[in-house]
């Protein structure tokens, strides 16, 4: 997958969770930050950001929306609103050997009390899947989350459902940089999700996570599956 059109700035402070300001041309601006999470490791003072223009600017308080942030030399994706296209990408091109048996019924697929990202089918096999973001990597080992997420527990709890149910479930984590080696509940930050997930996995929801090489050449940034990672639960 590849996002056109970026840009540099400098990340300065996050004054709210939906809000950066960047110095970009030695003037301060302000970007729409479209991820749930702390991001204390990522968003330092005077780090590199990749940012676009938005559009529709008349009806926003930003002009810019925040694309990726610069780790020791990684291009580390932190917008939330490309997980689902980059999934899609994924399941439509086979690349993933998990779900290449599977095509796209539906997206935000309604089912309980939520909204899931995919529902696959492959002649009378149906599977619900839900897509996870994870940039928090420590030693080589990915952590999810990297803040409370009663939704996030919610849709564990929906996929649990939907075994009972006699339907295939999976959550896949989309680790968003080339460094992890392992992937983990985050136990510290979140013991309820953790819980959860184990307790997914052991009904037979399958979890799956795949890192990313994301390399940013002139104004774009290519995203690229990078291998898949063990779980560690």
């Amino acid at each position: 997958m590849i996002i056109k059109d970026l840009i540099t700035g400098n990340f300065m402070e996050r004054p709210n969770r939906f809000t950066v300001l960047f110095i970009m041309d030695d003037k301060i601006e302000n970007a729409h930050l479209r991820d749930p999470g702390r991001l204390k490791e990522l968003l330092i003072p005077g780090i590199s950001l990749l940012l676009r223009k938005a559009k529709n600017t008349a009806k926003r308080k930003t002009k810019y929306d925040v694309i990726a942030v610069l780790n020791e030399d990684i291009w580390v994706l932190i917008n939330s609103g490309f997980h689902s296209d980059i999934a899609a990408e994924l399941i439509e091109t086979r690349l993933v050997d998990e779900f290449k048996w599977y095509n796209i019924e539906k997206r935000e697929y309604n089912y309980g009390k939520s909204r899931l990202d995919f529902l696959l089918s492959n002649n009378n096999v149906t599977m619900l899947l839900e897509v996870k973001g994870c940039t928090l990597v420590e030693n080589g080992l990915a952590k999810f989350p990297d803040a409370p997420t009663t939704r996030g527990k919610r849709h564990l709890e929906e996929l649990m459902l939907a075994k009972s149910e006699g339907l295939n479930a999976a959550v896949l984590f989309l680790i968003m940089r080339e460094d992890a080696i392992e992937f983990t509940p985050n136990w510290e930050t979140d013991p309820d999700f953790s819980a959860t997930l184990i307790d997914a996995y052991k009904k037979d929801v399958e979890v799956v996570a795949y890192s990313f090489k994301n390399i940013y050449k002139n104004d774009f940034l290519n995203i690229n599956p990078f291998k898949r990672i063990n779980i560690k639960l």
